[in-house]
């Protein structure tokens, strides 16, 4: 069987296909992450697309384009959470039986939806590749159409969809910021822009921690990696696609990579700075972008934020952790006589720092601590890393030996 290549023609034919399904989604400048960067910064927000993310593009697409014969034993996909929304959507709206082979790991949110849309989920142990082998075992054994999440044309096409509306909607724009997994997304926008624009700048940004495609990018062909570690879930694949790589090779002028603390960072930035919720796989474009992993400046730029499906215990980690880095939150602890009135004495000092008690935890049991007195631990909201200083010191005044431990 010969593959068919990426045309424009193919990519105008999704178009078509997803018109009326998939949110044609808003490219909103950031005046904040402009002046951060020294860009002109536009996000083009797919965490607000249809099931929360892109992937429904390329997997509508995929599922509408198959003929009779490939529909009549329905199709089985895997995918770690997003592509697996935009299958099940798909073959609901099709009529098809649908199975969704997902890592044991993938985020709790993502498998409800997943299974909300009415298909079956399998759950594999370990990361996507894991679940893809799986998924090629089961097909085999039912038949079903295998609608793979990146290395398909009929997939790509659909996810290409988003750079046409980036060059409608910003037709001055200079260089495109794209999160790369097994490559489908990167594939199809570089593709496109590099048709329509050629001029455009395409930069792929991977995990630091998943980074075959930037390995394989180097050394001209396909490298598996040993791992896939990062909390990326969206883009930790080990052995990116071979027909997506293809593409990237000739269409893409960079490809850089964030580690999951920059990734952290831009998620929480997005949050507070613009009310968007985004996912690691999402937020690496802007992590790159901040941290100065690539060396664009004064450029038009668009930063794809492609999904925003994370998983809520995920995000609350960010968010402590985030105001513990920037001297927010604190939690200390001291040891006071086991009187009545002396927790009253302690507080009645931090609150003349004007620090937010959150929380208390009062031990008198704890070994360690001396009978006859207790161990107490605070949380606080405070201001910023110079204002726990001042509480440390007006404690210490007071008598105290207050301790950090977070």
């Amino acid at each position: 069987m010969v593959e068919s290549k990426l045309t424009l023609e193919k990519i105008e034919e999704a178009r078509h296909r997803l018109a009326g399904v998939a949110h044609r989604t808003p490219l909103d400048f950031s005046a904040t992450f402009s002046e951060m960067t020294g860009n002109d910064v536009f996000l083009k927000l797919e965490n607000m697309q249809k099931t929360g993310s892109f992937k429904i593009r390329g997997a509508y697409n995929k599922v509408m384009s198959l003929d009779e014969k490939d529909r009549g034993r329905g199709v089985i996909a895997a995918s770690a959470g997003n592509h697996a929304q935009g299958v099940a959507y798909a073959a609901a709206r099709a009529g098809l039986p649908c199975t969704i082979v997902m890592p044991a790991g993938a985020p709790i949110s993502k498998i409800a939806a997943t299974r909300g849309y009415g298909s079956e989920v399998v759950l594999a142990g370990g990361g996507y590749d894991e679940a893809y082998r799986l998924a090629v075992e089961l097909r085999e054994k039912s038949g079903a159409a295998f609608i793979h999440g990146f290395d398909d044309v009929d997939v790509i096409a659909g996810q290409a969809t988003i750079a046409l509306e980036i060059l409608e909607d910003l037709p001055g724009v200079e260089a495109v910021l794209v999160p790369v997994g097994g490559g489908g997304l990167i594939a199809g926008i570089s593709f496109a822009l590099k048709t329509l624009r050629p001029e455009v700048r395409v930069v792929g940004v991977q995990a630091a921690g998943a980074p075959a495609m930037l390995l394989s990018w180097r050394k001209g062909r396909l490298v598996e990696t040993a791992h896939a570690s990062t909390f990326a879930d969206g883009i930790a694949v080990r052995r990116p696609g071979r027909v997506a790589f293809g593409i990237i090779r000739q269409c893409v002028d960079e490809i850089v990579t964030v580690d999951d603390e920059e990734t952290a960072g831009a998620i929480l930035m997005l949050l507070e700075r613009s009310k968007l919720v985004v996912e690691g796989a999402g937020a690496v474009g802007l992590a790159a972008l901040v941290y100065q992993k690539t060396a664009l400046r004064n450029a038009r730029t668009v930063v794809v934020l492609s999904g925003g499906n994370i998983d809520v215990n995920i995000l609350s980690i960010i968010i402590e952790r985030g105001l513990v880095k920037t001297g927010r939150y604190a939690r200390l602890r001291a040891v006071l006589s086991d009187e009545p009135g002396n927790l009253g004495k302690l507080l009645a000092a931090v609150a003349r720092t004007r620090a937010n008690v959150i929380s208390v935890a009062h031990n008198r049991i704890r070994p360690g601590v001396p009978l006859k007195q207790a161990e107490v631990e605070l949380s606080l909201e405070t201001r910023n890393k110079e204002h726990i200083g001042q509480i440390l010191e007006v404690l210490a005044r007071a008598g105290y030996r207050p301790e950090i431990i977070a």
